[in-house]
């Protein structure tokens, strides 16, 4: 048997990749995360196949159904939100799954700082503004940073920041990133991106807590910070398709044969 971490995409079950589909449609078991993932996701589970949201389960009540998936040869479909890759909780279970001579394969999934550029309409990495995103996340009640990972490090660089988990902390994030950013910096707070009841913020660190606070947002939010994100900003156009710029599958400068 072989356990399946497939990355569910960040809501819409449209956003699920062909092989995810294909693989959840297969295995007779089915574990999912139910508070992230919808039901039309594990809808797709074969007639008859043991489906369990594990919301309320803990690591070895999971564990154990993969135990018992292996003493009936049935191959188990681990569901997860967005790419298991970014805190999909998934380390620790491959470590009991290699433990015990489980096998396992990843089955990537668009994360859901993707699918919250996707509903801003906006790239990320704007030549000369940002070239870089941070994936990051505050501690909150989940397990601590590591020392070197503290927000203020990351916004001493100027990149995109995404930041997961963190909408409770909106208040200590704008203390944060003030004096870095400066209060006219734009940011984005994406509620449930993708889903039908999606909600897009859009403010400045000068007025985004309370605009949030208006709209009685506390939990399953990403918050995008950086110059990246304003509508109205300055840019020049990127080398890749400037005729000036010759490269590897435009090697002659346009206009001028033989260079």
């Amino acid at each position: 048997m072989k356990v399946f971490f497939i990355g569910a995409g960040p809501g819409d079950p449209e956003l699920l990749t062909q092989k995810a589909a294909r693989l959840i449609a297969a295995c007779p078991v089915c574990l999912y995360a139910g508070s992230l993932v919808p039901r039309e996701v594990v809808a797709l589970a074969p007639e008859g196949a043991r489906v369990l949201d594990t919301a309320s389960m803990t690591l070895d009540e999971t564990h154990a159904e993969i135990l018992a998936a292996r003493e009936r040869g049935e191959d188990v479909a681990r569901v997860h939100s967005g790419d298991p890759s970014l805190y999909g909780a998934i380390a620790e279970q491959i470590r009991r799954l290699r433990a015990d001579g489980i096998d396992y394969e990843i089955v990537p999934g668009v994360p859901a700082y993707a699918a919250a550029a996707a509903a801003l309409g906006q790239e990320l990495t704007i030549p000369e503004l940002a070239q870089s995103i941070v994936l990051t996340r505050m501690s909150m009640k989940s397990t601590a940073m590591p020392e070197g990972e503290r927000l203020e490090n990351f916004a001493r660089t100027g990149a995109t920041l995404a930041i997961h988990l963190g909408i409770r902390a909106l208040r200590e994030i704008v203390r944060v990133l003030t004096p870095h950013y400066g209060e006219d910096c734009p940011v984005a707070v994406v509620y449930r991106a993708s889903w039908p009841d999606q909600q897009i913020i859009r403010g400045t660190l000068a007025d985004i807590h309370g605009k949030v606070r208006a709209a009685k947002i506390t939990r399953t939010a990403l918050i995008l910070v950086g110059p990246a994100l304003s509508e109205s900003a300055e840019f020049p156009d990127s080398a890749l398709y400037d005729p000036a710029h010759p490269h590897v599958l435009r090697p002659k400068v346009l206009g001028k044969p033989g260079r």
